[in-house]
């Protein structure tokens, strides 16, 4: 089922025909902490190389680490472990984006969370025209 899974799908790894685009114009830059690949080959319509990912997993843009977003986007020219400083001690793990799933935020008065907020303080006055 792999196979035919990759020829039809997009939503995890890679469809065949970006495969076949990588096997046959892409050079492999390099791999993220989450195993996502980076490949770099040809040009795009400004003379920039393209440059794209294959995830390891779903196709999620949230699960780029920022590092490698820049280079995706032309930021920084040489892979990301080559050009930035090591991370700092007070920098936070990379964490993809988590809406949807049973770790996403959710205030004191969504519904997922009992769905009660604080009263009104009594504090507000509507806005009207006339005055």
């Amino acid at each position: 089922m792999g196979i035919v899974k990759n020829i039809f799908t997009w939503w995890e790894g890679s469809t065949f025909g970006t495969w076949l685009f990588t096997r046959s114009k892409g050079h492999k830059v390099g791999e993220d902490h989450m195993g996502n690949v980076y490949y770099e080959g040809g040009k795009d319509v400004h003379g920039h190389p393209r440059r794209w990912v294959i995830y390891k997993g779903s196709n999620d843009a949230s699960r780029v680490p920022a590092e490698w977003h820049g280079w995706l986007h032309h930021s920084i020219e040489g892979a990301p472990e080559s050009l930035l400083p090591p991370p700092r001690i007070w920098e936070k793990d990379y964490v993809p984006n988590q809406t949807g799933t049973a770790n996403a935020y959710r205030p004191l008065g969504a519904i997922e969370s009992g769905g009660r907020r604080a009263m009104a303080t009594g504090d507000y006055e509507a806005w009207t025209p006339d005055a």
